[in-house]
């Protein structure tokens, strides 16, 4: 229901809606929502992270790159590195967090 759940609050909301889909004591896995044009603001992830687009289209901005994922592409997400996510279409993109990858 965490994809039903995010897809339904996607309808009012004016930020991308995030939920954890699955966790464990070493990972995590997130479902982020974005409705066309909504941002993930300049943030810094904690752990190794992979951004994948499940959906849609997003621009994954880090520093001066600038890479646009379609749906199933992906890309390695740094720790400690600023970087924002815009999406360019309805989206929905997987996150996962951990010290593996």
């Amino acid at each position: 229901m965490t994809i039903k759940s995010i897809l339904e609050q996607l309808e009012t909301a004016k930020n991308p809606v995030a939920k954890v889909l699955h966790k464990g004591e070493q990972f995590k896995v997130l479902v982020i929502g974005f409705k066309t044009g909504m941002r993930l603001e300049d943030h810094k992830a904690n752990q190794t992270s992979k951004l994948t687009v499940f959906s849609g289209s997003v621009i994954y901005r880090e520093s001066e790159k600038s890479i646009t994922l379609k749906t199933y592409d992906e890309t390695n997400i740094p720790v400690n590195i600023i970087h924002s996510v815009e999406a360019l279409e309805d989206s929905l993109c997987l996150l996962t967090q951990g010290d593996e990858q």
